[in-house]
């Protein structure tokens, strides 16, 4: 079997055909219960691929969270597995949001998992957590290299927590975000060299955080890789805060929005619709107006 094109590359095409937001898919309980589905791996199943026939042609990227299928064990894991098939089917790229971070053999475990070729788990990238060191992402960057998917590593979220991490500076001064926004940027190097619009190594980077990027020194446009940018709608943020945190790296930037979204279900057309409403308020972010490069 072929490789497929670089995660940066399809992205990019389905951002530019649909728009650029990436709904979240997050059954969490309340959600299955106003859904009227029953709070189980059956139940999670329903609205995650009830999710995926909707918003089939209307975005172009969703993004499955784990834990709430794990939460129901061998059952909820074989409804992950069904919905990242499901969204393959639809034509959906998928990130699979599961944020493992670990080390060696460990790491490499996820990477066959989550970027592995031929796993039932795999979609077309991976959220991944850099809190052990940048280089023990190695094995999961490697994997999805060669199998033609993306990974986007945590870099500044909106918690109040992540500050005690992400906001403190190296004895060089360079702040642990930026330093991961840098090696991201080192592993796009490459492909950015060869023609591609961007790179397939991402950031996670909270559409809440305001100023943050820019006080602790994060030049997300020199990354040229995509920005995953969940707290969209429900958390708060509007087109006017995404502008604010990616000024000048706009088109790079992938919205995510759940709630605000999958409370329309399960009526499809309703859940349709709320998405489309969402994509149109972000349509101008791929607009040369923006501020980014054509």
């Amino acid at each position: 079997m072929s490789t497929p094109a670089p995660f940066g590359r399809r992205l990019t095409a389905a951002m530019d055909r649909y728009g650029p937001l990436c709904v979240g898919i997050d059954p969490h309980e309340a959600l299955l219960r106003a859904w009227g589905l029953p709070v189980s791996a059956g139940g999670v199943r329903e609205f995650a691929l009830g999710a995926v026939a909707a918003l089939r042609g209307v975005v172009g990227v969703v993004k499955p969270q784990v834990a709430f299928y794990e939460r129901f064990g061998s059952a909820g894991i074989a409804a992950l597995e069904e919905t990242v098939a499901a969204c393959r089917d639809a034509g959906l790229l998928c990130i699979v949001d599961a944020k493992r971070g670990d080390i060696g053999s460990t790491m490499a475990g996820y990477a066959s998992a989550y970027v592995g070729e031929g796993s039932a788990l795999a979609g077309d990238a991976v959220t991944v957590s850099a809190y052990l060191g940048f280089g023990s992402l190695e094995p999961v960057l490697e994997q999805a290299h060669g199998t033609g998917r993306g990974v986007f590593v945590l870099a500044l979220t909106s918690n109040p927590e992540g500050a005690q991490v992400q906001h403190a500076r190296a004895e060089d001064g360079l702040s642990v975000a930026a330093r991961i926004a840098v090696e991201a940027q080192r592993r796009n190097a490459a492909e950015l060299a060869a023609g591609e619009p961007l790179g397939s190594v991402g950031l996670v980077v909270g559409a809440t955080v305001g100023a943050a990027p820019r006080r602790l020194g994060l030049d997300l446009a020199a990354v040229g890789g995509p920005l995953l940018a969940p707290g969209l709608g429900a958390q708060g943020a509007g087109v006017h805060q995404v502008r604010e945190v990616f000024a000048g790296a706009e088109r790079a930037v992938l919205p995510s929005s759940s709630r605000d979204v999958l409370r329309a279900g399960p009526d499809p057309a309703a859940l349709a619709a709320a998405a489309a409403a969402a994509q149109e308020d972000l349509r101008s972010l791929r607009t040369p107006s923006a501020g980014a490069p054509d």
